[in-house]
């Protein structure tokens, strides 16, 4: 099994880059993003995706990246579990560089000449880990544990605390959302607010990473938010209106809403909400 990882990801692994998430809309609630978009932070929109065995386009995941910061602000996904494995190889997305004339597909961590995203060398002796935003412990195929290994979908983070409390936290969400309604689809958003810190002069290290859940229980719409390192280096649950509120302070919005109201006539059965 392994050998057959390492001999699929140079073709398998591709993303799309654009103005918007129109290929990738279902992996929000509603099929609607997260109504925000910091100020100061020029952003890249990626529909994160795969050719599956069958060469067909599968797309994964959704992921706003801000080239500002050469960080993700947000990936947005449906969640999975449980997970197969993990392969650490890490890809880059040349049409943030190169624009829509450069093939979609990811490209191999080696390279070094980029401007708008970070790269592997980037990382090198800075003593952060590349965090996950969509972690492996939350997919449940082989292609999307793959696709997870970009660093579009990555940010510096504290070794101790990935490895630590925030793992810890990531188990923790797949025993709550596998008390969901099974008939019905768990969303996850996971972002990271930036801090006043660079590695290598270029690529911003995260103040804390936050994360919001939305699912069916018992008929009724059930969301949590948690954000973490707290001053505790722990990571602290809290509603998502209170997190929504601490994120529009940090990223200097007026507002934000992670996961927008039902539609009115909506026929989902369900009442409430994810905030």
């Amino acid at each position: 099994m392994k050998l057959l990882v390492f001999l699929l990801l140079p073709y398998l692994s591709l993303s799309e880059v654009g103005k918007d998430f129109n290929q990738c809309r279902r992996f929000f609630l509603n099929n609607v993003p997260p109504r925000f978009i910091p100020s100061l932070s020029s952003t890249a929109h990626i529909c994160q995706c795969v050719w599956n065995e069958s060469k067909q386009k599968m797309y994964v995941y959704a992921t706003l990246y801000s080239t500002a910061w050469r960080i993700p602000i947000y990936s947005a996904y449906v969640f999975g579990s449980p997970n197969i494995g993990r392969c650490d190889a890490w890809y880059i997305e040349p049409q943030l560089d190169l624009g829509t004339t450069a093939e979609p597909c990811m490209s191999p961590k080696g390279r070094k000449s980029i401007n708008n995203q970070a790269v592997n060398s980037d990382y090198d002796g800075s003593g952060y880990d590349k965090g996950h935003l969509y972690p492996v412990q939350h997919t449940n195929n082989h292609l999307s544990m793959l696709a997870t290994s970009t660093l579009t979908n990555a940010a510096p983070q504290n070794s101790t605390f990935n490895q630590g409390a925030w793992k810890t936290h990531e188990g923790a969400v797949i025993k709550d959302l596998e008390g969901c309604d099974k008939a019905y689809l768990a969303y996850v958003v996971t972002g990271v607010v930036p801090d006043n810190i660079k590695i290598n002069n270029r690529v911003t290290v995260s103040k804390y990473y936050w994360r919001a859940t939305c699912c069916i229980k018992s008929n009724t719409f059930s969301g949590k938010g948690y954000y973490g390192p707290d001053n505790n280096n722990k990571v602290q649950p809290l509603s998502i209106t209170d997190l929504q509120t601490q994120l529009a302070t940090d990223y200097k919005v007026n507002n934000i809403t992670i996961f927008p109201s039902l539609p009115p006539g909506h026929k989902r059965p369900a009442t409430g909400g994810c905030n």
